[in-house]
């Protein structure tokens, strides 16, 4: 468990369910703000099952009208094999699904050229000028294992070529929950942030049944209105504060909203209910 410091958030207690590559820097905004903060992985990003695949893809990339990168992990793992192969080809229009992913590209020196406003995830991108007119277009689409087909369907239906390039696996971690749950138990856990389905179904996952009930009455804070909606159907009980999107940025804003509220709202859930099988992850 961290340390609590000084600031708005001195005397919270925060638990960060990102993957334990990409917790870093959101555990350092919350600390800076005075949070005590706990890392408790849900997620493991592994190599692709089947590395020949998208080696194949990375050798006749520069055939491609568009790239998308559906998360920073994406990038990560695309962008370090292609520096062995040179640079990035010109006439491949970069496609970041959110602010997080293009910043991504941009630190491995690419320039996105397809990037959301705001709502960071297919629906918006797909919303994008660029992915409207793609009729006989070819598009690679860089993602982990999984995740929902509405990318791929959708730009199918308006006319283009698309491939799909697995460049990551998501598996669930193998670490001792018990100091959590014991946590949880004890009511020592004010907030949890979780920013995608398949971040909260490995949480309850991984907390298991035995510790459920203190799991449900426990705070969240949700990195999208989807995943708000998720923790009700699973049984959350407790206050959810919905970040305006996933971002480390909008997801401290909401930790401060829910700490200036008081974290109230808790109520004891009814009879637990055996946490569900996840369901397939979001391509963001």
């Amino acid at each position: 468990m961290g340390e609590a410091g000084v600031g708005p958030l001195a005397g919270m207690h925060v638990v960060v369910t990102r993957p334990a590559a990409q917790a870093g820097p959101f555990c350092t905004m919350l600390e800076a703000q005075g949070a005590q903060v706990t890392r408790f992985p849900v997620i493991e990003i592994r190599g692709p099952a089947d590395p020949a695949q998208l080696n194949t893809v990375l050798a006749g990339l520069d055939g491609f009208d568009i790239a998308v990168f559906v998360s920073a992990n994406a990038v990560q793992r695309v962008l370090a094999l292609l520096r062995e192969r040179g640079a990035w080809p010109q006439g491949v229009a970069a496609a970041a699904i959110g602010a997080r992913t293009a910043s991504e590209l941009r630190e491995h020196g690419v320039a996105p050229t397809i990037v959301p406003a705001a709502r960071f995830d297919s629906e918006a991108l797909l919303e994008e000028p660029a992915m409207q007119q793609v009729r006989g277009r070819r598009v690679v689409i860089f993602r982990g294992d999984g995740g929902r087909p509405h990318l791929r369907e959708i730009l199918t239906e308006r006319g283009a070529e698309v491939v799909y390039a697995e460049a990551y696996r998501r598996a669930l971690p193998d670490i001792d929950a018990t100091p959590l749950r014991q946590a949880l138990a004890n009511r020592r856990v004010d907030a949890i942030t979780v920013t995608s389905g398949e971040s909260l179904q490995n949480l309850c996952r991984m907390i298991g049944r035995a510790g459920q009930v203190a799991l449900l009455r426990t705070a969240l804070v949700a990195g999208a209105t989807r995943v708000a909606a998720m923790a009700r159907d699973e049984g959350f009980a407790g206050r959810i504060e919905t970040a305006d999107d996933p971002t480390d940025t909008a997801m401290l804003a909401a930790v401060l909203r829910l700490h200036a509220s008081g974290r109230g709202g808790e109520r004891e859930p009814s009879e637990p209910s055996e946490p569900s099988e996840p369901s397939e992850p979001s391509a963001g």
